[in-house]
């Protein structure tokens, strides 16, 4: 880097030993089994969220809610550490995971918490697919966004 200790790429400005200082609020954003998902950073954390999927409305399909609703009780308490379930007004449900930050985040860093997060995702979206929830308002085009 010829003596330039830091150089600005989108969001960041990245040190020649590859640490990333956010100038704003930076999110990574990607897609897995067709939900939205976004990883962003902060002083203290690293934070992941999906939208998981909806429950559906009665209209669609009304003997689908009762056990949907009762799906997102009994998985919240087998949820990880650092992991919440949260029920948003319009009826999505949204993952959240938060995990302490480990010195300066690299972008290898920050793809390995991606990954390890849409991994450990498969076995809550099998359980919200099988009680009747969808992608379809939780989840985007297919796509990868910084």
């Amino acid at each position: 880097m010829g003596g330039m200790t830091q150089i600005t790429h989108g969001p960041f400005l990245v040190a020649e030993d590859g640490s990333l200082t956010p100038q704003r609020q930076p999110a990574m954003r990607f897609e897995w089994r067709g939900r939205d998902c976004e990883a962003t950073f902060d002083d203290g954390k690293v934070s992941l969220t999906v939208q998981a999927g909806a429950i559906p409305y009665t209209a669609e399909r009304a003997e689908v809610r009762p056990g949907a609703f009762a799906a997102l009780g009994e998985m919240a308490p087998d949820m990880p550490e650092g992991w919440r379930l949260r029920l948003l007004p319009d009826h999505r449900v949204r993952l959240e995971a938060a995990m302490p930050r480990q010195g300066n985040v690299t972008a290898t860093a920050l793809v390995r918490a991606m990954v390890a997060f849409a991994l450990a995702l498969d076995p809550y979206l099998d359980r919200l697919e099988s009680a009747g929830l969808d992608a379809a308002r939780g989840g985007g085009g297919g796509k990868v966004k910084t």
